[in-house]
């Protein structure tokens, strides 16, 4: 076992390339239509549905607290209601056959047959053993279920593991900053990698009356300027939180080994280009775009 420490942006720019594949499936019309067809219709439904499945049929208290800038309004119009149209068993089959109809549409059956991928599915797999459950709820979660046979459903699966893992994290490194989720939004959308406003609103479920008053709370902090973008100490605080999210979760990375973790981020990386340029994503997701 592989346990020395390695540069933890190297962690990070791998993540962020497991991430991006992982993140396809819930832009991915599969999915829509694996659950509409279970009666699962409400794009809120289906994300909470997908995604919160691994935790049971859990209320929208736990839900809200696992996803963290999500309103909790939003969240209780749907759950725990969609529990009744799909048990999460049934949601999490369906988020299955979705994926694989994704990635098989956006990378092609060559590259989800390939030796590449079989080999990304197991270094993915290999840095997840080195995570850890205390105080990770989603990325325990998903440890409890099963590894897909198929390379291509291993290597999604061992990447939602690392993007959970990261995430639970995350959430600390936030909390600790005494950013509150609608917060945490507005500062990463001012550094330009975070989502537009109105995917914000559309997605998450805040108002725009929401947003400018987390912006007027920010700006009192000292960390947000009147055009909107980060101050030199919001900049400060938006990179210790990044470290910090580093730091809780070098154990994956640090397990798997420098060597390993090049590997794993070429190839994630060539997966997540290929998706991309298929286009996975709409092209006005993101603020810097």
């Amino acid at each position: 076992m592989t346990t020395a420490a390695i540069d933890p942006r190297a962690g990070r720019r791998c993540h962020n390339a497991l991430n991006s594949l992982h993140s396809t499936h819930y832009f991915s019309p599969d999915l829509g239509r694996e659950l509409g067809a279970l009666g699962v219709t409400e794009a809120p439904a289906v994300n909470f549905a997908a995604r919160a499945a691994a935790l049971g049929p859990v209320g929208a208290g736990a839900v809200t607290a696992a996803f963290y800038n999500y309103k909790h309004d939003l969240v209780a119009r749907h759950v725990p209601a969609v529990w009744e149209k799909v048990t999460p068993e049934q949601a999490l089959a369906a988020r299955v056959r979705a994926v694989d109809a994704t990635l098989r549409r956006l990378l092609g059956e060559e590259a989800v047959a390939s030796a590449g991928m079989a080999e990304a599915a197991e270094l993915a797999l290999r840095a997840a053993e080195g995570c850890t459950r205390s105080a990770r709820p989603l990325y325990s979660a998903h440890a409890d279920l099963p590894v897909p046979d198929a390379p291509h459903l291993a290597f999604w699966h061992a990447a939602t593991l690392l993007r959970e893992h990261r995430g639970d994290g995350h959430l600390a490194a936030l909390l600790a900053a005494d950013l509150d989720g609608l917060e945490a939004l507005v500062t990463h959308t001012a550094t330009g990698k975070g989502l537009a406003p109105k995917w914000v609103f559309s997605t998450r479920g805040w108002t725009r009356e929401e947003w400018d008053a987390a912006v007027g709370r920010l700006r009192e902090r000292g960390l947000i300027d009147a055009a909107g973008g980060l101050t030199e100490q919001g900049t400060a605080l938006r990179e210790s939180v990044e470290r910090e999210t580093d730091r809780l979760d070098a154990a994956p990375y640090a397990h798997l080994g420098a060597q390993g973790v090049a590997r794993l981020t070429e190839l994630g990386t060539s997966f997540a280009r290929t998706a991309l340029g298929a286009g996975a994503f709409p092209a006005d997701l993101l603020a810097g775009r």
